[in-house]
């Protein structure tokens, strides 16, 4: 993947080094939703010194770090929230291409630690309110000690090749007639070749061979963490299981349909198939 990594610009924190006096990056959600500040075409993170500066008053907030030298922080708002004049709540999902994608992989971040801090309020285990820890993005229980971390899911996403064409297809979940990669998550005890093997031959029934790791990719729908495989076809006719997948077939660079966006691994993963196809690699 190449894209100069985030942590070269962000600096991860749980707890503020120094009182913050300054203006703060807040990435804010009301649901699913994110607080952005809209001016004609373009969306921006709003770049306060506290939400109640637009009349928010957050459920909670959690500290995420430094992005660029800025203190970010992650909010929860309350479901009956309204967008201040200038801004609106828009689903996280529909920001990706829209916002810079430094700030969108830090939104995703912020999305998973407000959704996983509204649902650890309580241990899982016996049932008392949980205190976070200081030292670590971290929910400890003062009374059974059970401690929890953010859940994060890890899921294989893998293009396959076939002589000089691709193997692309429609999910039932997508919208349009928008084609990616096979992909699902990793199983208990499944090593990732497994995974791919699993997921490419129940979704496709395809057997493959020649897997090779190409990168990965923080996701917060819901909470994955993609792994991005090349593969080579070794036998099977495409069969799709018509339950997660609806289409399925073999493309070449000159008939492509509808691709992710730029910013997904799927669509880099893809990119870098056309690139070396076209270069004759």
């Amino acid at each position: 993947m190449n894209r100069e990594s985030i942590y070269k610009r962000y600096e991860q924190a749980v707890t503020p080094k120094n009182e913050i006096v300054d203006k703060i990056y807040w990435l804010a959600f009301c649901v699913n939703k994110m607080l952005v500040k809209v001016d004609k075409d373009n969306l921006s993170i709003p770049y306060l010194n506290n939400l109640q500066e637009i009349n928010i008053l957050p459920v909670r907030t959690q500290y995420l770090g430094l992005l660029h030298g800025c203190p970010c922080f992650s909010a929860e708002l309350s479901s009956d929230t309204i967008a201040p004049e200038g801004m609106s709540l828009t689903d996280l999902r529909s920001l990706h291409g829209a916002l810079d994608e430094d700030l969108f992989l830090l939104a995703g971040k912020a999305f998973q630690i407000v959704s996983w801090d509204q649902t650890n309020q309580f241990c899982g285990r016996c049932g008392s309110s949980t205190q976070p820890q200081p030292s670590e993005r971290a929910k400890i229980c003062p009374k059974c000690g059970f401690i929890s971390y953010p859940r994060i899911c890890p899921a294989t996403i893998t293009a396959i090749f076939k002589d000089d064409k691709i193997l692309l297809a429609h999910a039932a979940a997508f919208k349009g007639n928008l084609y990616s990669l096979i992909a699902g998550f990793l199983e208990p005890g499944e090593t990732l070749e497994e995974c791919v093997k699993r997921e490419i031959m129940e979704e496709v029934s395809l057997k493959v061979k020649n897997i090779k790791y190409f990168g990965s990719q923080p996701w917060p729908f819901p909470n994955s963490m993609m792994i991005g495989f090349t593969a080579e076809y070794e036998s099977g006719e495409i069969t799709v299981d018509g339950v997660e997948i609806s289409e399925a077939g073999w493309f070449g660079v000159d008939n492509l349909p509808e691709l992710p966006f730029e910013m997904s691994i799927a669509r880099k993963i893809i990119n870098s198939y056309i690139m070396k196809t076209k270069n004759g690699i």
